[in-house]
């Protein structure tokens, strides 16, 4: 059996939103494409992700922002997030996103965006994996969103 590969099941090309974008513009983003985690770009470079959460932590009861249309995705991303190379083996990824308990990884190519692999980019390819081995087609997997 061929170990599987990260290209093979992160999200290609993925939505990403500026840095300097109102925050309320990546939440309309994420709801319209229902996706909870955005790479953050300054002209076109990768800076760092923001997630549904990031958004939620900031604007939730604890928000000391009186006026939330001012905040910017730079209120909320993570800088430092976690980045990696699309030719680095899948199993390695997968093992330091479940040590660091993050839901994603950046991937990147000759340092630029190429992609994001998620926790549910994970899931449905795990649920396939398993249907393959163990049902052999008999009934048809869910569609995933």
């Amino acid at each position: 059996m061929k170990e599987p590969r990260l290209k093979s099941i992160m999200t290609p090309f993925p939505y990403s939103v500026e840095l300097s974008a109102p925050l309320t513009e990546a939440r309309t983003l994420m709801d319209k494409h229902t996706v909870r985690h955005l790479p953050v770009t300054r002209q076109h470079e990768l800076q760092g992700v923001i997630t549904d959460r990031d958004i939620l932590l900031l604007l939730g009861p604890q928000s000391r922002s009186t006026d939330v249309k001012s905040l910017l995705v730079e209120d909320a991303y993570v800088e430092d997030c976690y980045q990696v190379d699309l030719g680095q083996p899948l199993r390695i990824v997968l093992h330091e996103m479940a040590k660091r308990h993050i839901g994603s990884a950046v991937v990147t190519a000759h340092g630029r965006l190429a992609g994001i692999i998620t926790a549910t980019d994970v899931f449905a390819a795990f649920a396939d994996h398993l249907n393959n081995q163990f049902h052999h087609g008999e009934s048809d997997p869910p569609e995933y969103a």
